[in-house]
């Protein structure tokens, strides 16, 4: 079971929510779907996988790399690929192989 905390804090127009370490912090006021829920919690087995740290690390550079490309440099974010890909399959984190977000890069 994941952790929501609704606060101010986070712009609901921007955002459905931010995963920081597993934690999901969700505009005040704003719901979270199925859907959100299962996609961070894709982000959350990636974090664990990469000990949280190398993964913001990563998520950024990645970023950085793919703003001088075509298209959201977000949308090409290996990790977020395999998310919006999966987050529809509720069996994709019971099924899926450590790593599998390198098959996005």
């Amino acid at each position: 079971m994941v952790k929501i905390v609704f606060t101010k804090l986070v712009p609901s127009k921007q955002l459905a929510a931010v995963n920081l370490c597993g934690i999901l912090f969700a505009p005040k006021g704003g719901s979270i779907t199925q859907t959100i829920l299962h996609h961070e919690a894709i982000h959350t087995r990636q974090m664990k996988e990469m000990c949280y740290v190398f993964f913001y690390l990563w998520y950024f550079a990645e970023w950085l790399i793919r703003l001088f490309g075509k298209g959201s440099a977000y949308r090409r974010i290996s990790f977020e690929r395999e998310a919006y890909r999966h987050e529809h399959d509720k069996q994709y984190l019971k099924n899926r192989k450590p790593y599998d977000w390198v098959r996005y890069l």
